[in-house]
């Protein structure tokens, strides 16, 4: 099980350290802020759940590979970046590439979050682990987009945070009906969904003023 919750937790890392980087080099940043960005969206969810949870100091400040990795994959990223040229498609294929990264990393880290939550609260309540699950996903692009001096696309993006929940409350029933085996996995299975689903139809939740 731990194992599994290790690999959703280097995907959601590499993932959302892409993510970070490419918003970083789409605001013309340098090296140092795009490894800045990265390494804030790939390790501020995952510290906001280790505080709540009780996991003090955070995995990230006692591991050095979480941030290790995120500065590879900055790096790597901003070399492919600068030296892919793809004339008019560049701007298409960076769009993609950052919502493919962002939604890895949002289903990763609802499954991270959602198991610590079931782990560690109490079993009759699913409140802490659908929050935890949350805000493990959403609370490392919250920083970034702040950084990157952006409306955070949790509150404005089309069913993001949506997403989230409903695949961290999918968990929830898996584990509570006893399928904790699948649980990650159909958890992430559903935000992938709602995700591709929401960008390919443009789902919008309701907006009072338009």
């Amino acid at each position: 099980m731990w194992l599994l919750w290790n690999l959703f937790d280097l995907a959601g890392t590499l993932s959302f350290a892409v993510s970070g980087a490419i918003v970083g080099a789409v605001k013309r940043m340098d090296i140092f802020g795009i490894s800045v960005l990265a390494i804030l969206t790939a390790v501020g969810g995952g510290m906001i759940r280790d505080v709540l949870s009780g996991h003090i100091p955070p995995a990230a400040l006692r591991n050095p590979v979480p941030i290790g990795l995120a500065l590879l994959a900055a790096i790597v990223t901003s070399y492919c970046i600068s030296s892919y040229r793809l004339e008019g498609r560049r701007k298409k294929f960076l769009n993609l590439l950052y919502i493919a990264a962002d939604t890895i990393g949002l289903a990763s880290f609802t499954v991270t979050g959602t198991m610590v939550g079931l782990s560690d609260g109490e079993p009759e309540s699913y409140i802490f682990p659908v929050v935890l699950g949350l805000l493990t996903a959403v609370g490392g692009g919250v920083l970034r987009d702040l950084m990157a001096q952006k409306i955070p696309v949790v509150l404005v993006m089309d069913v993001y945070a949506t997403a989230s929940i409903a695949g961290s409350i999918m968990i929830c029933l898996c584990w509570r009906f006893g399928a904790m085996d699948l649980a990650p996995i159909i958890g992430a299975l559903v935000v992938i969904i709602l995700r591709v689903l929401a960008v390919q139809f443009k789902w919008q939740l309701y907006r009072p003023v338009k």
